[in-house]
C-alpha cells in the first residue's frame, strides 16, 4: 500500500500544481500545461493538442512510475519527477515535428519549469506519502553502463552542446570539437555516470535507477562545463553570462540523461545478469551491449544534423556580393564591409494617433544623406502586410516604392539589404471589449504580416512586460511555423516574387528574410527546428527564381532580448550563400535593462558569442541591427565600446535607425522621434540630428579591402588597418570622414589616391601580400 501511497500523493499534487500554473500564468508560456486563450483546431494538425493530449497523459504516467519505483527519498523522487517533464516535453515536441533527435534536445529548454515542479511535488511526496524507508541494496554493475552512456554521447550528439554557449576549451562529447575536448567529456560523462550509479542503484532498483542516474550525471556534467566555462570564457565581468551559459549546460546535460538515460539502465541490468550467472561468456555481454547501442543509433538517426550538401554551390555572377568563407567579398579578391543604418520609413506600423504619422516620407534625399555620412548599406525595411494586403494581390504601388528606394541607393552607391520586417507579427492592437488577464496589458499594434496571414484562434492581443509576448502574437507565430493554411508557404512565395523582381540589381547585396522570427509557443522547436525549414524553404525558392544574392538569416527574437539564443539548427541549408545576423543589442533593449538586472551579457561579449554561432553555420557575420540606446546619458560611451569591437572583429553592421517618426509606435509619445535625423513631436519637422552619435559611427572605415582585413582601429578621421591578399588587387576603398585631406601613410600599398566626396574622401589603392594603410587628419 506504501507504494500506491506515494503515487496517489504524487499524482494529486503534480496535476494540483499544473492546474494552478495554469489559472495564474497570464500568457500560456511559464506554465508545465499552459492555455493562451488560444481554441484548438483539428485544422491545424497535431500541434495545438501536443500539450494536452501527449505532455500531460505522459507526464502523469511517468510520475506514478518513479513515485511507486524511486522510492521515498527526497533525493530520488526529484531526479524522477525531473524526468517526468523532461520526457513529456520529448514526447510532446516528437509529435510536432516526427524528429526523435529535435524533440529530445527541446525538452531541455523546459529546465526551469522541470526542476521548480519535482522539487515542489517531491516535497510534498515526501511529506504526505509515508515513512521513509532507508533500506539500501548493493549497486550492483556500474562501469558497463557508464561506458555505453559515454561512448553513445558523440554518437548521437545532433545539437547537444553546441551554441553560444560551448566556448572553445568547454569539454563536450562531440566530434566536431576536436579530439581532447571529446576524450575529456567521454571521461568525464563516464566518471560522473558512474559515481551517479553507484548512488541511484543502491536505491532505486530496475531500469528506473540507472535512468536517474543518467540524468544527475548529466545535469553534473552541466554544472561541470559551466565552471571550466567560467575559467575559459573571460571569467566574470559583472555580467549575468557565466549563470545563463551554466544553465544552458545543466539544460543539455539534464534531457541528455532523460533522452537517453534509459540506456544506462538497460545495461546495468544485462551486466547484472550476467555476472549474477557468473558466466565466462564475455562474447554475451559485449554483444548485448553492443545491441543497445546499434538500437540507440538506429532508432535516433535525425538526432544527428546532416552536413550541409557538399556539391559546389552554383557560381555568384560577377558583380554581385557574396559569403566567402567568414567574410562578405565581392567575388574579385576583396572584403567588403557593410556599415550603414536601417531605414524603417516603409514599413507599415500601426498608427495610435490619428493626426501623428508612424513613418516620415522616404526620398532621394534620405540615400544621400547616407552616403553623406560614408555609410554604404541601408537595411531597408518593408512589410509584408503592405506587399500583399490581399491573398496572392500584391500591392503594385507599394512594390513601386521599394522598387524607386532601390533605384535611389544605386544612384548614391549604397547597397540595399532587404528586410521583410516584422515586430510583434501584425500591426493590430488589442480589439475592443477583450479582457487581458491579471499581469497583461492592453497594447498598442506593431507591423508585420497582413491580417488575412495573422491566425491568432482567439488568443487575446495583451502584452506581457513587452510587445513580444502576447498570446495573440505568440499563436500567429506558432501556426506560421507550421503552416497553418498555407500562411509559411505564402511568405515563401512572396520572397519568389521578390527575388525574381530584384535577381539583377547588384547594389541588392542580399535579403533578410524576416526580422527578428517570435518563439511562437514552443521554443526552440519553433526557434531553431521549424525556422531553419521555413529559412530553407525561402532560400530555395529564392534561387529556383534566379536570385543570386546573399541571404541574410537571424535567430529569433530571444536573441535580441537575452543577448544569445539556439538559432536555426546547423545544416538546416545547403545553400553556402548565407550571412548570419542577429542583432547585437547586449547593454540596450535586452530584457535585463527592462529589469533592472545587470547585464546578462555586456556589449563586449557579444561579439564573441556571434561570432562562435556563426562559425557554427560556416557563415559570415553581420549585426541587422544594434544601437537605440535613447536618449541616456551613456549612449555614447555604449556606441564607443560596441565601435571599438565592431572594429576590432572588422565586422560591418545596420544601426537603429535612420529616421523614427513621433507617430512611430516604438517610438511611444515623446518630445522627439528617435533615429539620427531626429523629428520634432511638436512642429513635425526635424531637429538637430544626433551628432555625438554621428561622429562615432561616421568614422574612417575600409569599405573593401584586397584579401581580408586582419586588424582595425579607428577614431574619427584616424585610421590604422592592416591586411593580406593571396593577389593583387586595386580593391582597396577607404572612407575617411571630414572636409580636411587625409594623411596617409602604408605600406605595401601602390596607386594610393585620395578623392573627395560628399562627407569626406574615399582613399583607394592597390595591394598584394601582407600591407598596412594609416589615415590621419
Amino acid at each position: 500500500m506504501k507504494p500506491f501511497r506515494r503515487a496517489v500523493v504524487a499524482l494529486s499534487a503534480m496535476t494540483a500544481l499544473v492546474l494552478v500554473q495554469a489559472l495564474v500564468d497570464p500568457t500560456g508560456l511559464l506554465a508545465l500545461v499552459g492555455w493562451s486563450g488560444a481554441v484548438p483546431s483539428l485544422d491545424a494538425g497535431v500541434w495545438p493538442f501536443a500539450a494536452y493530449a501527449v505532455f500531460l497523459p505522459v507526464l502523469l504516467v511517468v510520475v506514478a512510475w518513479v513515485a511507486v519505483r524511486a522510492g521515498d527519498r527526497y533525493w530520488t523522487l526529484v531526479p524522477g519527477f525531473t524526468l517526468a517533464v523532461l520526457l513529456a516535453q520529448a514526447a510532446a515536441c516528437f509529435v510536432m515535428t516526427w524528429d526523435l533527435g529535435i524533440a529530445a534536445w527541446a525538452a531541455g529548454y523546459v529546465t526551469a519549469k522541470a526542476v521548480p515542479a519535482a522539487l515542489i511535488v517531491a516535497a510534498i511526496t515526501r511529506l504526505l506519502g509515508g515513512p521513509v524507508d532507508r533500506t539500501r541494496r548493493a549497486p550492483g554493475s556500474i562501469w558497463p553502463g557508464a561506458a555505453v552512456f559515454a561512448i553513445l554521447a558523440p554518437l548521437v550528439a545532433g545539437v547537444w552542446w553546441t551554441g553560444a554557449v560551448y566556448a572553445s576549451g568547454v569539454p563536450a562529447a562531440r566530434i566536431d570539437r576536436g579530439p581532447l575536448s571529446l576524450i575529456i567529456g567521454m571521461l568525464l560523462l563516464a566518471g560522473l555516470t558512474a559515481l551517479c550509479l553507484r548512488w541511484m542503484r543502491s536505491r532505486v532498483p530496475g531500469v528506473l535507477g540507472g535512468w536517474l542516474a543518467a540524468i544527475v550525471a548529466g545535469g553534473a556534467m552541466g554544472l561541470v562545463q559551466g565552471v571550466v566555462a567560467f575559467v575559459v570564457d573571460a571569467g566574470w565581468t559583472g555580467e549575468l553570462w557565466p549563470l545563463m551559459a551554466t544553465y544552458v549546460a545543466v539544460a543539455d546535460g539534464l534531457s541528455f540523461g532523460a533522452a537517453l538515460g534509459w540506456v544506462v539502465g538497460v545495461t546495468a541490468l544485462i551486466a547484472d545478469r550476467v555476472v549474477a550467472t557468473r558466466s565466462s561468456r564475455a562474447l554475451r555481454l559485449a554483444a548485448s551491449i553492443a545491441a543497445v547501442v546499434a538500437v540507440v543509433a538506429i532508432a535516433v538517426p535525425s538526432a544527428i544534423p546532416a552536413d550541409a550538401a557538399e556539391d559546389e554551390a552554383a557560381a555568384v555572377p560577377a558583380g554581385f556580393l557574396r559569403a566567402d568563407g567568414d567574410v562578405i567579398s565581392d567575388g574579385e579578391g576583396n572584403q567588403v564591409l557593410l556599415r550603414g543604418v536601417n531605414v524603417n520609413q516603409l514599413v507599415d506600423f500601426y498608427q495610435a494617433r490619428a493626426n501623428v504619422s508612424p513613418t516620415r516620407a522616404l526620398t532621394e534625399k534620405d540615400f544621400a544623406g547616407v552616403a553623406a555620412e560614408g555609410f554604404n548599406v541601408v537595411r531597408l525595411g518593408f512589410s509584408w502586410s503592405a506587399l500583399e494586403p490581399e491573398r496572392g494581390q500584391i500591392d503594385d504601388a507599394y512594390l513601386g516604392r521599394i522598387e524607386d528606394a532601390v533605384a535611389w541607393a544605386k544612384a548614391n552607391d549604397v547597397y540595399v539589404v532587404l528586410d521583410m520586417h516584422q515586430d510583434g507579427w501584425w500591426n493590430g492592437p488589442t480589439a475592443p471589449g477583450t479582457e487581458c488577464r491579471p499581469g497583461t496589458d492592453r497594447m498598442w499594434g506593431y507591423d508585420g504580416a497582413p491580417e488575412w496571414a495573422t491566425i491568432t484562434d482567439g488568443a487575446p492581443r495583451c502584452a506581457f512586460t513587452g510587445r513580444d509576448i502576447s498570446p495573440a502574437g505568440d499563436r500567429a507565430f506558432q501556426n506560421f511555423y507550421f503552416d497553418t493554411d498555407g500562411v509559411q508557404s505564402a511568405l515563401v512565395e512572396t520572397w519568389a516574387m521578390l527575388a525574381q523582381r530584384f535577381r539583377d540589381e547588384q547594389i541588392v547585396a542580399g535579403f533578410d528574410l524576416l526580422n527578428e522570427p517570435g518563439f511562437g509557443e514552443t521554443a526552440p522547436v519553433t526557434t531553431s527546428y521549424q525556422l531553419g525549414r521555413f529559412y530553407d524553404r525561402a532560400i530555395t525558392a529564392i534561387r529556383a527564381a534566379g536570385a543570386p544574392q546573399i541571404v541574410f538569416f537571424e535567430p529569433s527574437i530571444l536573441w535580441s532580448g537575452l543577448g544569445f539564443d539556439a538559432g536555426p539548427t546547423p545544416g538546416f541549408t545547403d545553400d553556402d550563400n548565407i550571412v548570419f545576423s542577429p542583432h547585437l543589442y547586449a547593454e540596450s533593449i535586452t530584457m535585463d535593462r527592462s529589469l533592472g538586472l545587470p547585464p546578462i551579457i555586456g556589449i563586449e561579449r557579444q561579439f564573441e558569442l556571434a561570432e562562435r554561432v556563426a562559425e557554427a553555420y560556416d557563415a559570415p557575420l553581420w549585426s541587422g541591427e544594434y544601437g537605440y540606446w535613447g536618449d541616456s546619458e551613456d549612449r555614447v560611451a555604449r556606441l564607443e565600446r560596441y565601435a571599438a569591437e565592431e572594429d576590432a572583429y572588422v565586422l560591418g553592421s545596420a544601426y537603429w535607425v535612420w529616421k523614427q517618426a513621433c507617430g512611430d509606435p516604438q517610438n511611444g509619445i515623446q518630445e522627439t522621434g528617435d533615429g539620427l535625423m531626429v523629428q520634432d513631436c511638436a512642429t513635425g519637422g526635424d531637429a538637430p540630428p544626433r551628432d555625438d552619435l554621428l561622429e562615432i559611427l561616421s568614422r574612417a572605415y575600409p569599405r573593401s579591402a584586397p584579401g581580408t582585413v586582419t586588424s582595425l582601429q579607428s577614431e574619427g578621421a584616424d585610421l590604422r588597418l592592416s591586411g593580406t591578399a593571396p593577389e593583387e588587387s586595386c580593391g582597396l576603398q577607404v572612407w575617411v570622414p571630414g572636409t580636411r585631406e587625409p594623411e596617409v601613410t602604408a605600406d605595401g600599398v601602390t596607386g594610393i589616391r585620395a578623392t573627395a566626396v560628399e562627407g569626406g574622401w574615399l582613399v583607394t589603392g592597390c595591394a598584394a601580400g601582407d600591407y598596412s594603410l594609416a589615415t590621419a587628419s
